[in-house]
Protein backbone atom coordinates (compact mmCIF):
# COMPACT_ATOMS: atom_id res chain seq x y z
CA UNK A 1 0.00 0.00 0.00
CA UNK A 2 1.27 3.45 -0.92
CA UNK A 3 0.25 5.80 1.87
CA UNK A 4 -0.54 9.40 0.99
CA UNK A 5 -1.19 10.94 4.41
CA UNK A 6 0.44 10.56 7.83
CA UNK A 7 -1.59 12.01 10.70
CA UNK A 8 0.21 12.57 13.98
CA UNK A 9 -0.90 13.34 17.48
CA UNK A 10 1.60 15.67 19.10
CA UNK A 11 1.97 15.44 22.88
CA UNK A 12 3.30 12.04 24.00
CA UNK A 13 3.38 10.86 20.36
CA UNK A 14 5.39 13.07 18.01
CA UNK A 15 6.87 15.17 20.80
CA UNK A 16 9.28 13.90 23.42
CA UNK A 17 8.54 14.53 27.08
CA UNK A 18 10.33 17.88 26.85
CA UNK A 19 7.90 18.93 24.07
CA UNK A 20 10.42 18.83 21.22
CA UNK A 21 10.64 16.97 17.92
CA UNK A 22 13.62 14.64 17.91
CA UNK A 23 16.21 14.91 15.15
CA UNK A 24 15.35 11.47 13.79
CA UNK A 25 11.61 12.18 13.77
CA UNK A 26 12.10 15.52 12.02
CA UNK A 27 14.40 14.09 9.36
CA UNK A 28 11.99 11.22 8.66
CA UNK A 29 9.00 13.54 8.32
CA UNK A 30 10.84 15.87 5.96
CA UNK A 31 11.76 12.87 3.80
CA UNK A 32 8.15 11.68 3.77
CA UNK A 33 6.95 15.08 2.61
CA UNK A 34 9.59 15.24 -0.11
CA UNK A 35 8.14 12.11 -1.71
CA UNK A 36 4.63 13.56 -1.63
CA UNK A 37 3.13 12.33 1.64
CA UNK A 38 1.01 14.84 3.55
CA UNK A 39 2.11 15.17 7.18
CA UNK A 40 -0.84 16.40 9.24
CA UNK A 41 -0.59 17.40 12.91
CA UNK A 42 -3.74 16.45 14.84
CA UNK A 43 -3.85 17.61 18.45
CA UNK A 44 -6.05 18.67 21.29
CA UNK A 45 -3.83 21.74 21.46
CA UNK A 46 -5.18 25.17 20.54
CA UNK A 47 -4.08 26.37 17.11
CA UNK A 48 -1.46 28.87 18.41
CA UNK A 49 0.26 26.08 20.35
CA UNK A 50 0.76 24.04 17.16
CA UNK A 51 2.10 26.62 14.73
CA UNK A 52 5.78 26.58 15.72
CA UNK A 53 5.91 22.80 15.23
CA UNK A 54 4.18 23.10 11.85
CA UNK A 55 6.82 25.65 10.86
CA UNK A 56 9.62 23.40 12.11
CA UNK A 57 8.34 20.60 9.88
CA UNK A 58 7.90 23.00 6.94
CA UNK A 59 4.24 22.05 6.49
CA UNK A 60 3.42 25.24 4.58
CA UNK A 61 5.93 24.46 1.82
CA UNK A 62 4.31 21.05 1.35
CA UNK A 63 0.77 22.50 1.44
CA UNK A 64 -0.23 20.50 4.50
CA UNK A 65 -2.64 21.01 7.39
CA UNK A 66 -3.21 20.97 11.12
CA UNK A 67 -6.25 19.68 13.01
CA UNK A 68 -6.41 21.69 16.24
CA UNK A 69 -8.66 21.42 19.30
CA UNK A 70 -9.22 17.68 18.66
CA UNK A 71 -10.45 18.44 15.15
CA UNK A 72 -12.67 21.42 15.89
CA UNK A 73 -10.42 23.49 13.60
CA UNK A 74 -8.85 22.51 10.28
CA UNK A 75 -6.20 24.97 9.15
CA UNK A 76 -4.39 25.05 5.81
CA UNK A 77 -0.75 25.83 6.51
CA UNK A 78 -0.19 26.95 2.91
CA UNK A 79 -2.19 30.17 3.33
CA UNK A 80 -3.44 30.07 6.95
CA UNK A 81 -7.01 29.56 5.78
CA UNK A 82 -9.45 28.02 8.25
CA UNK A 83 -11.26 25.30 6.32
CA UNK A 84 -13.49 24.21 9.19
CA UNK A 85 -14.31 25.48 12.67
CA UNK A 86 -16.93 24.44 15.22
CA UNK A 87 -17.32 26.10 18.62
CA UNK A 88 -19.21 25.59 21.85
CA UNK A 89 -21.77 28.29 22.52
CA UNK A 90 -21.45 30.61 25.50
CA UNK A 91 -24.43 28.86 27.07
CA UNK A 92 -22.85 25.42 26.65
CA UNK A 93 -19.64 26.63 28.29
CA UNK A 94 -21.62 28.06 31.20
CA UNK A 95 -23.38 24.70 31.54
CA UNK A 96 -19.99 22.97 31.69
CA UNK A 97 -18.85 25.44 34.33
CA UNK A 98 -21.90 24.62 36.48
CA UNK A 99 -21.09 20.91 36.10
CA UNK A 100 -17.47 21.53 37.14
CA UNK A 101 -18.56 23.35 40.28
CA UNK A 102 -21.06 20.64 41.18
CA UNK A 103 -18.37 17.96 40.83
CA UNK A 104 -15.44 19.91 42.27
CA UNK A 105 -13.13 19.96 39.25
CA UNK A 106 -11.34 22.85 37.59
CA UNK A 107 -12.38 24.09 34.17
CA UNK A 108 -10.54 26.14 31.56
CA UNK A 109 -11.43 27.53 28.17
CA UNK A 110 -9.78 29.74 25.58
CA UNK A 111 -10.94 33.31 24.99
CA UNK A 112 -9.16 35.94 22.88
CA UNK A 113 -5.87 34.06 22.90
CA UNK A 114 -5.85 33.45 26.68
CA UNK A 115 -6.45 30.41 28.86
CA UNK A 116 -9.29 31.39 31.21
CA UNK A 117 -10.01 29.90 34.63
CA UNK A 118 -11.15 30.90 38.09
CA UNK A 119 -8.61 28.63 39.75
CA UNK A 120 -5.04 27.48 39.53
CA UNK A 121 -3.62 23.98 39.93
CA UNK A 122 -0.64 21.91 38.80
CA UNK A 123 -2.82 20.56 35.99
CA UNK A 124 -3.66 24.04 34.74
CA UNK A 125 0.03 24.92 34.99
CA UNK A 126 0.75 21.93 32.77
CA UNK A 127 -1.60 23.25 30.09
CA UNK A 128 -0.03 26.70 30.30
CA UNK A 129 3.42 25.18 29.92
CA UNK A 130 2.42 22.92 27.03
CA UNK A 131 0.65 25.60 25.02
CA UNK A 132 2.77 28.62 25.91
CA UNK A 133 -0.44 30.66 25.95
CA UNK A 134 -1.01 33.48 28.46
CA UNK A 135 -3.18 32.65 31.45
CA UNK A 136 -5.91 34.89 32.82
CA UNK A 137 -7.21 34.06 36.30
CA UNK A 138 -10.68 35.53 36.60
CA UNK A 139 -13.01 36.08 39.53
CA UNK A 140 -16.16 35.22 37.59
CA UNK A 141 -15.81 32.58 34.89
CA UNK A 142 -19.26 33.07 33.39
CA UNK A 143 -18.87 36.83 33.10
CA UNK A 144 -15.49 36.34 31.44
CA UNK A 145 -16.91 33.87 28.92
CA UNK A 146 -19.03 36.31 26.95
CA UNK A 147 -18.73 34.58 23.58
CA UNK A 148 -18.39 31.15 22.06
CA UNK A 149 -15.15 29.19 22.42
CA UNK A 150 -13.88 26.10 20.69
CA UNK A 151 -13.07 23.84 23.65
CA UNK A 152 -13.15 23.42 27.42
CA UNK A 153 -11.01 21.16 29.56
CA UNK A 154 -11.98 19.76 32.95
CA UNK A 155 -8.90 19.05 35.07
CA UNK A 156 -8.38 16.97 38.20
CA UNK A 157 -6.52 14.02 39.68
CA UNK A 158 -6.79 11.13 37.16
CA UNK A 159 -8.67 8.53 39.20
CA UNK A 160 -11.35 11.02 40.23
CA UNK A 161 -11.52 12.58 36.75
CA UNK A 162 -12.24 9.13 35.31
CA UNK A 163 -15.34 8.99 37.51
CA UNK A 164 -16.30 12.49 36.44
CA UNK A 165 -15.95 11.48 32.79
CA UNK A 166 -18.72 8.92 33.14
CA UNK A 167 -20.98 11.42 34.88
CA UNK A 168 -20.33 14.07 32.25
CA UNK A 169 -21.08 11.72 29.37
CA UNK A 170 -24.36 10.78 31.04
CA UNK A 171 -25.27 14.40 31.79
CA UNK A 172 -24.24 15.80 28.39
CA UNK A 173 -24.56 13.13 25.71
CA UNK A 174 -24.68 15.89 23.10
CA UNK A 175 -20.98 16.78 23.63
CA UNK A 176 -17.80 15.19 22.34
CA UNK A 177 -15.76 14.15 25.40
CA UNK A 178 -12.30 12.59 25.35
CA UNK A 179 -9.20 12.22 27.51
CA UNK A 180 -5.91 13.57 26.13
CA UNK A 181 -3.89 13.17 29.32
CA UNK A 182 -5.14 11.33 32.41
CA UNK A 183 -5.83 14.69 34.08
CA UNK A 184 -7.33 16.44 30.98
CA UNK A 185 -10.96 15.78 30.07
CA UNK A 186 -11.57 17.66 26.84
CA UNK A 187 -15.02 18.81 25.72
CA UNK A 188 -15.95 20.03 22.25
CA UNK A 189 -19.11 20.42 20.17
CA UNK A 190 -21.15 17.32 19.40
CA UNK A 191 -19.64 15.27 16.57
CA UNK A 192 -16.16 16.76 16.86
CA UNK A 193 -13.28 14.34 16.99
CA UNK A 194 -10.05 13.75 15.12
CA UNK A 195 -11.57 11.12 12.83
CA UNK A 196 -14.41 13.34 11.61
CA UNK A 197 -12.05 16.17 10.71
CA UNK A 198 -9.58 13.74 9.18
CA UNK A 199 -12.41 12.42 7.02
CA UNK A 200 -13.30 15.97 5.96
CA UNK A 201 -9.72 16.70 5.02
CA UNK A 202 -9.17 13.41 3.20
CA UNK A 203 -12.29 13.94 1.11
CA UNK A 204 -11.10 17.44 0.22
CA UNK A 205 -7.77 16.02 -0.96
CA UNK A 206 -9.31 12.96 -2.63
CA UNK A 207 -7.34 10.62 -0.37
CA UNK A 208 -8.88 7.27 0.46
CA UNK A 209 -9.28 5.99 4.00
CA UNK A 210 -6.92 3.08 3.32
CA UNK A 211 -4.21 5.52 2.16
CA UNK A 212 -3.95 7.13 5.62
CA UNK A 213 -1.69 6.28 8.56
CA UNK A 214 -2.61 7.71 11.98
CA UNK A 215 -0.34 7.62 15.03
CA UNK A 216 -1.35 8.46 18.60
CA UNK A 217 -1.22 7.46 22.25
CA UNK A 218 -4.40 8.44 24.10
CA UNK A 219 -8.17 8.40 24.21
CA UNK A 220 -8.65 11.47 22.05
CA UNK A 221 -6.65 9.70 19.31
CA UNK A 222 -8.75 6.54 19.26
CA UNK A 223 -11.25 7.70 16.65
CA UNK A 224 -8.55 8.51 14.09
CA UNK A 225 -6.62 5.32 14.90
CA UNK A 226 -9.75 3.32 14.13
CA UNK A 227 -10.61 5.42 11.05
CA UNK A 228 -7.21 5.32 9.32
CA UNK A 229 -6.23 2.52 6.99
CA UNK A 230 -3.29 1.89 9.31
CA UNK A 231 -3.69 2.85 12.97
CA UNK A 232 -0.59 2.85 15.15
CA UNK A 233 0.09 3.49 18.82
CA UNK A 234 3.41 4.54 20.26
CA UNK A 235 4.64 2.29 23.07
CA UNK A 236 3.53 4.72 25.80
CA UNK A 237 -0.13 4.33 24.79
CA UNK A 238 -2.76 4.45 27.51
CA UNK A 239 -2.78 0.80 28.70
CA UNK A 240 -6.44 0.03 28.13
CA UNK A 241 -6.12 1.09 24.47
CA UNK A 242 -3.20 -1.15 23.49
CA UNK A 243 -5.30 -3.64 21.52
CA UNK A 244 -7.16 -0.97 19.54
CA UNK A 245 -4.52 -0.38 16.82
CA UNK A 246 -2.87 -2.36 14.04
CA UNK A 247 0.69 -1.89 15.34
CA UNK A 248 2.64 -0.54 18.30
CA UNK A 249 5.99 1.16 17.68
CA UNK A 250 8.63 2.69 19.95
CA UNK A 251 7.65 5.35 22.48
CA UNK A 252 7.52 9.10 21.97
CA UNK A 253 10.95 9.35 23.60
CA UNK A 254 12.43 6.69 21.30
CA UNK A 255 11.53 7.99 17.83
CA UNK A 256 8.37 5.96 17.35
CA UNK A 257 7.15 8.32 14.61
CA UNK A 258 10.39 7.89 12.68
CA UNK A 259 9.94 4.12 12.97
CA UNK A 260 6.52 4.45 11.34
CA UNK A 261 7.86 6.58 8.49
CA UNK A 262 10.85 4.33 7.84
CA UNK A 263 8.87 1.09 8.04
CA UNK A 264 5.64 1.96 6.25
CA UNK A 265 6.50 4.88 3.95
CA UNK A 266 10.20 5.11 3.05
CA UNK A 267 10.95 1.38 2.92
CA UNK A 268 7.57 0.07 1.87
Amino acid sequence: MKYKMLVLDMDDTLLTDDHTISKRNKEALLKAQKIGVYVVLASGRPTPAMLSYAEELNLAAYKSYILAYNGAVILSMEDNTILFEQSLTKEEIHQLYDFSIAHNVDIITYIEGHIISEGTSPYIETEIRITGMPFKKVTDFKSSVHTSAIKCILLEEPAYLKQVEGLLKAAMPDKSIATSKPFFLEVTHHGIDKAESLKRLAERLDIKQEEIIAVGNAGNDLSMIEYAGLGIWVENVTPELRDKADFIVASNNNDGVAEVVERFILNA
